[in-house]
C-alpha cells in the first residue's frame, strides 16, 4: 500500500503591529521661572498628519511650551520627543523633523522674500541650487511666486506670515508648530493662513500644533488641548469635549472647564 505524504503548511506567523510614533509627545513637563511655575505636569501628544489646537488665554504657558519643544529653553522636568526622537538625548534628529513659526516676526525686512528663504535654507544645510528650487516651489504653493524679489517690508502682515510658513517648510518637516500665527492680522488674512495650514495637513500629511487664544480658530473636528494656568485641563477631540461638558459650542466648553478649575483652586 502506498502512502501519500500530505504536506502540512505551518500557519503563518503574524508579526505584531508596531504603532508609528506620535509626531510629538509631551510628557510630565514642569517649568518654572524662579518661584513661578509656568507649566505643571503638562502631558499630551500630537498624531502624525493631525491638526491639534493648543488653546489657552495669554499667559497660559503656550509660548513657554514652544520654547521647550524647540530647545530654546532646557527641560527642567519631564521629556519631549518628536517622531520618537527625544529632544534631550537626540536634539538634531528631533529638530530636523520640526518647522516652527513663532509669534514674533523674525524675517529680515530689508532682504527680499527669496533672500530670506535662501538664508534660512543655508542654515539648514541645503545647497543653493536645491534651496532656490524649494523656495520657488513653496512660494508658488502659498501664492507669493510673484513677490519673490519684493522686500519683506513691502508685504502685508498676512503675506509676511505666509513667507514665515514657507520658510518653516523648506527643510520638509513632518511636524509644524505655529505659535499665535494670526496675531495682528485682519479677519480675511487670519482665515487664509488657517486655511492654508489645514490644507498642509489634508494634502501632505503634515502634523500641526496650532497654539491660539482665539476660539474661532478651533474646529469641532480638531484634536484640542486646553492649557490653563500652566495645566492641561482637556486633551481630546474637540467634539468629545463638547459632548463631555454638555455645552453647545467651544466657547461655553472652555468657560465651563476653566471656571470650574479656577473655583476649585480658589477653594483649596
Amino acid at each position: 500500500m502506498s502512502v501519500i505524504a500530505v504536506e502540512r503548511t505551518a500557519p503563518a506567523i503574524q508579526k505584531p503591529t508596531v504603532a508609528a510614533p506620535a509626531a510629538l509627545v509631551v510628557a510630565d513637563i514642569d517649568h518654572a521661572y524662579g518661584t513661578r511655575r509656568a507649566l505643571r505636569n503638562v502631558s499630551f501628544d500630537v498624531a502624525a498628519g493631525e491638526f491639534t489646537a493648543l488653546l489657552g488665554l495669554n499667559g497660559a504657558g503656550k509660548s513657554t511650551l514652544f520654547a521647550l519643544i524647540t530647545r530654546l529653553f532646557g527641560i527642567q522636568s519631564g521629556h519631549i520627543s518628536v517622531f520618537g526622537h527625544d529632544i534631550g538625548r537626540a536634539p538634531g534628529d528631533a529638530l530636523r523633523q520640526l518647522g516652527v513659526v513663532f509669534q514674533p516676526r523674525t524675517l529680515d525686512l530689508d532682504l527680499s522674500v527669496m533672500q530670506n528663504l535662501l538664508y534660512h535654507a543655508a542654515l539648514q544645510g541645503i545647497g543653493r541650487r536645491e534651496a532656490r528650487a524649494r523656495s520657488t516651489e513653496v512660494l508658488a504653493r502659498i501664492g507669493l511666486a510673484d513677490r519673490e524679489n519684493s522686500k519683506v517690508r513691502a508685504l502685508s502682515g498676512g503675506q509676511m506670515r505666509r513667507v514665515e510658513i514657507a520658510r518653516a517648510l523648506l527643510h520638509r518637516p513632518r511636524l509644524l508648530l505655529l505659535d499665535e500665527a494670526t496675531v495682528g492680522l485682519d479677519v480675511q488674512a487670519r482665515a487664509d493662513i488657517l486655511g492654508y495650514v489645514r490644507t498642509l495637513v489634508a494634502d501632505q500629511g503634515v502634523g500641526v500644533l496650532w497654539a491660539t487664544h482665539l476660539l474661532d480658530e478651533v474646529a469641532a473636528t480638531d484634536h484640542l488641548v486646553i492649557l490653563h494656568h500652566g495645566r492641561v485641563l482637556a486633551h481630546d477631540a474637540a467634539s468629545h469635549i463638547l459632548s463631555e461638558t454638555d455645552t453647545p459650542d467651544l466657547a461655553a466648553a472652555f468657560r465651563r472647564i476653566t471656571e470650574t478649575t479656577d473655583r476649585r483652586e480658589a477653594a483649596s
